[in-house]
């Protein structure tokens, strides 16, 4: 069980696999008012930073579940390096589908609402892990201004326009799903410049280091495509940000 191999050379040497710094992800944890032995779920954890550092910073207690090997192992390291392992699991599975077998205090998804079909389906899968009176949180794409065309959409690598909507329209959904949003963390252009432009640099090493590997055309390929579509499409266009909900 794997992420395309693609994703695993290109953001091998991320800590976040979002466009978010880690300053955002402290904001987050403060902002929540995370209290120690606070129990967190993280569906589609990537390489831990969220639950490593919040058990560091907050003490909580958690489970991560990715189903990349490379991601997953990483996250284990970095528990080790910050010294939560006691605090902290990571296991390689499939996150999609999967109910904690004991209710948590904060279930959370972020930037991988696809496990349960679009964001709906993934509250709705959240809210199976969570105690009464817990908090979800989603991390998902939102539209900065509405692309004037398909081609636009496709240029942020969306599917379609209809695949994200305006931030107020996504806080909206949030609403009729039957949940108060209690608190956002949104990232700007330079989260989003970090997250991109990190990849091109790694890119470029992997290629240094593996010009005969069966993936070299295609990683040469998008590294001489990425820094362009990004300026021109995603920078401009697509917004990014984590949601806190509490059910009404």
């Amino acid at each position: 069980m794997d992420i395309p191999r693609i994703f695993s050379i290109s953001e091998s040497a991320h800590r976040i696999h979002n466009p978010f710094a880690p300053e955002k992800l402290a904001t987050l944890g403060t902002a929540l008012r995370l209290k120690p032995d606070t129990l967190v779920l993280d569906l589609g954890s990537g390489s831990g930073e969220m639950l490593c550092t919040w058990a560091r910073d907050h003490a909580v207690r958690g489970t991560g579940i990715d189903k990349s090997p490379l991601f997953t192992r990483q996250a284990r390291e970095r528990a080790e390096a910050l010294g939560v392992s006691d605090r902290v699991a990571f296991i390689h599975g499939d996150a999609a589908g999967h109910v904690a077998d004991e209710k948590v205090d904060v279930a959370a998804c972020i930037g991988a609402t696809w496990i349960g079909g679009g964001v709906p389906g993934t509250v709705a899968l959240l809210s199976k892990s969570l105690r009464r009176g817990g908090i979800i949180l989603i991390g998902e794409p939102y539209w900065l201004q509405m692309p004037p065309t398909e081609e636009v959409a496709k240029g942020c690598d969306a599917g379609a326009r209809s695949d994200f909507c305006l931030l107020p329209e996504l806080l909206a959904t949030f609403r009729t799903l039957g949940y108060d949003v209690v608190e956002m963390v949104l990232a700007n252009k330079d989260d989003w410049d970090r997250y991109e432009a990190a990849k091109w640099l790694t890119m470029r090493l992997w290629l240094d280091e593996n010009p005969e590997d069966e993936l070299a055309q295609d990683v040469r390929a998008r590294l001489a495509s990425e820094p362009a579509r990004y300026a021109t499409y995603t920078r401009e266009y697509l917004g990014w940000g984590v949601f806190a909900l509490m059910a009404r």
